[in-house]
């Protein structure tokens, strides 16, 4: 079978060069897919299979282009970036990679936390601009604060644990249904309850038109004034303009998003529409200015380990689809 593989990086190299696959044919480009794509009539018409990251954008315009496609495997957990209505018409299987990551995007989070609530930032950018003023620094401790975590799967339970090993309160609202704790002291609580009572409000669930803009403006009116909002899912599950109004008003204290790739560095460099508007992208250049704000390119789960599954369960995805099985099946 021959496969494409678009948005493929240096660190991934590593990957395919300890390991052979003499039953696939795998051609990398190091550009993702996209409607500026330059592809040969061969390779348009042979092609059974693409790999993809977020960064591509898999219209119907760019997925007519393929003759014979039989199946598309994003190495993400998101698949917005895919056209799911012209994969069903067309019989396109499309599969993802549902889990990964959970250990370093958890660990990453509490980097996000501490870093906020101890003002990292603004700290080595006034000491980098030599003006330095030590009162601008009083941070809080992580033990005598409230986390509110929405959704809960691995990624949130791992957040929910390390939180109770720093001796934080933790709260629980789970959007789809009620996760069960064994071993981390946690209260399941109602939603508006998590709004008001947390003094940090992580997001950890995907996003679907059930999720999108779980945190809008009628939420960020019920929240703890000086709270931290933290995003490493999706930047479509919150209004970035309601965000930046509770920064501007100070009920936001600070905000840690690792969600700049799917909104920003897409509608500015390439040019394509997203579930978000250009307007966020507006919103997002003033938060990027801002010294209690941190936005990262949804690096949280970006370690050796983690690429190192995602490329092994994409490899196997591929396999079980070819042989019929429906192993991580989005459509």
């Amino acid at each position: 079978m021959k496969v494409l593989m678009f948005d493929f990086r240096e660190s991934e190299k590593e990957f395919f060069e300890k390991n052979s696959f003499s039953d696939i044919d795998i051609k990398f480009f190091a550009e993702p897919l996209n409607n500026k794509t330059k592809l040969s009539d061969e390779e348009l018409t042979e092609t059974d299979i693409v790999s993809v990251y977020r960064t591509s954008i898999l219209s119907e315009g760019v997925l007519k282009r393929f003759k014979n496609l039989r199946s598309i495997a994003t190495r993400s957990f998101g698949f917005s970036h895919i056209d799911l209505e012209y994969c069903k018409r067309n019989h396109i299987a499309v599969m993802n990679v549902e889990q990964y990551g959970e250990e370093a995007v958890a660990q990453y989070v509490l980097g996000l936390i501490i870093n906020l609530t101890r003002k990292i930032r603004p700290a080595l950018m006034d000491i980098r601009n030599n003006t330095v003023n030590p009162q601008k620094y009083e941070g809080k401790l992580l033990n005598n604060l409230k986390i509110g975590i929405i959704g809960c799967g691995k990624v949130g339970k791992k957040v929910a644990q390390i939180a109770d090993f720093f001796g934080m309160k933790v709260f629980i609202s789970s959007y789809k249904e009620t996760p069960s704790f064994e071993d981390i002291p946690c209260a399941i609580v109602p939603f508006e309850t998590l709004l008001s009572e947390s003094d940090i409000i992580a997001l950890h669930m995907p996003f679907t038109t059930e999720t999108y803009r779980i945190l809008g403006q009628e939420e960020f009116q019920k929240m703890k004034k000086g709270v931290y909002i933290i995003n490493t899912s999706s930047v479509e599950l919150i209004d970035l303009e309601a965000l930046l109004e509770g920064l501007q008003t100070n009920v936001v204290s600070g905000a840690g998003l690792d969600i700049l790739e799917s909104d920003y560095l897409k509608n500015k460099d390439l040019g394509n529409e997203t579930m978000s508007t250009k307007e966020n992208s507006k919103i997002t250049s003033k938060l990027l200015e801002m010294p209690n704000v941190i936005i990262t390119p949804h690096i949280a789960y970006n370690t050796s380990d983690s690429i190192n599954y995602v490329l092994e369960t994409t490899i196997n995805n591929i396999r079980d689809c070819v042989k019929g099985f429906n192993t991580n099946r989005v459509c």
